[in-house]
């Protein structure tokens, strides 16, 4: 469980309320994590995350990931080979995508009509809160800003487009802005280097017995 606590901090309390009843609605909402601020919606839900491409301008052949708040929940929507858990007990909660099997509970539109998505379960208790109040439902987790511009790092830099359209953002101040590494533990590939992709590409090197594939820089 998150350690965070609510009443200590009202105004973000009731910006945490208005987001676990916007994805409720099947809106998006905008979200803080440990990287840079998310754009979530119900990942289970093919409407709600057809919006979030509307919202970014994504192209629909690049998956988005989910977030939840823990392992177990992770597994009530993939499917982790043994080595992954592994690997996500190691990492998470932290700066981490992790990729898995999918089970078909998920919509195609989440993976691109892929086997595999990402999963996040982020070093963040505004994020961890959010995500453990609407558990079981899984959580987009992908960047808040619009395809092709930077990442948001603090609210103040959100599209203004975008943050009209979302039903609620929760505003928990600035964010690192180093993006998650996105990782494949099974089949011992780094799809992104990002925040602590060298420790993460020693941990698969000693569990493989073999370097990782890495495909970016």
């Amino acid at each position: 469980m998150t350690d965070f606590d609510e009443t200590a901090d009202p105004e973000l309390a009731a910006a945490i309320d208005e987001a676990v009843a916007a994805i409720d609605r099947g809106e998006a909402v905008v979200y803080p994590t440990e990287t840079v601020y998310g754009l979530g919606a119900d990942a289970a839900d093919s409407a709600a995350v057809e919006r979030v491409f509307e919202l970014k301008g994504r192209d629909r052949s690049k998956p988005l990931s989910l977030g939840v708040p823990s392992i177990d929940a992770a597994r009530r929507y993939t499917r982790p080979s043994e080595r992954a858990v592994r690997f996500m007990r190691a990492f998470l909660p932290g700066p981490v995508t992790v990729v898995v099997e999918r089970k078909p509970a998920l919509p195609d539109a989440l993976t691109a009509g892929g086997d595999r998505v990402g999963v996040r379960i982020p070093d963040h208790e505004v994020a961890l809160s959010l995500f453990e109040r609407v558990a079981p439902t899984p959580v987009t987790a992908t960047s808040a800003n619009v395809s092709g511009s930077p990442s948001v790092t603090d609210v103040g830099s959100l599209d203004p487009t975008l943050r009209e359209s979302v039903g609620a953002v929760v505003d928990a101040g600035p964010t690192p802005g180093t993006e998650s590494t996105v990782v494949d533990p099974e089949r011992n590939v780094v799809h992104r280097r990002g925040a602590m992709a060298d420790a993460i590409v020693a941990w698969l090197a000693d569990e493989a017995g073999s370097e990782p594939i890495v495909e970016d820089g």
